[in-house]
């Protein structure tokens, strides 16, 4: 049985024994990689039914293609992160050509007026702060602080090398400090 670092056993493993039959790999293999897609979807929709779907949907895929997984070729991880992007990508374009009468009514679960407003303001800051970053840097950023990959993860997720990531994530964090330090005390970052 091969294990990683962490004395977990690979993903490529845990898709096997899963095609061979065994449900306790997969309960495994969605309790480690559903939370990261339910955080992308939910990211990129900004809708939390849609994002479950997606969610979901990524998850059959991997249930799916188990029994023709080719061990060594790619990440399941990544895998699964370009399917749930994709996922997300095809349902954001589905919106934009649907009618506004098919919108689904939006629902009001915030905390409060104002810690609604104050944790509001800090979110829009921050989302044109990140929007206003490179395209490289952005990614790296969101992969990084939102699906919380790993920097070798992320690599792989940008086809580029490991030293590259860590020179984008210091430049955007560099980049997204200046332009968020006029804004420290008006949104509580003090």
């Amino acid at each position: 049985m091969a294990l990683d670092a962490a004395g977990y056993q690979h993903d490529d493993a845990l898709l096997a024994r899963f095609a061979a039959g065994d449900q306790s790999a997969a309960r495994e293999l969605t309790s480690r990689h559903a939370p990261r897609a339910m955080a992308l979807a939910r990211r990129m929709l900004r809708d939390e039914a849609e994002a479950e779907d997606v969610t979901q949907d990524a998850m059959l895929r991997v249930w799916k293609m188990a029994p023709d997984w080719r061990p060594g070729e790619a990440k399941l991880s990544t895998w699964i992160h370009r399917v749930t992007f994709n996922l997300s990508t095809d349902r954001l374009r589905r919106r934009r050509s649907a009618p506004l009468e098919a919108a689904p009514e939006p629902v009001d679960d915030s905390p409060g007026a104002l810690a609604g407003l104050e944790a509001a303001d800090r979110a829009t800051a921050l989302r044109k702060a990140i929007e206003a970053l490179p395209e490289r840097q952005k990614r790296a950023v969101e992969l990084r602080h939102f699906d919380e990959l790993s920097n070798p993860e992320i690599a792989e997720a940008l086809e580029v090398s490991v030293e590259a990531v860590e020179s984008l994530l210091a430049r955007g964090r560099r980049a997204l400090a200046r332009s968020l330090s006029p804004h420290r005390r008006r949104l509580g970052l003090d």
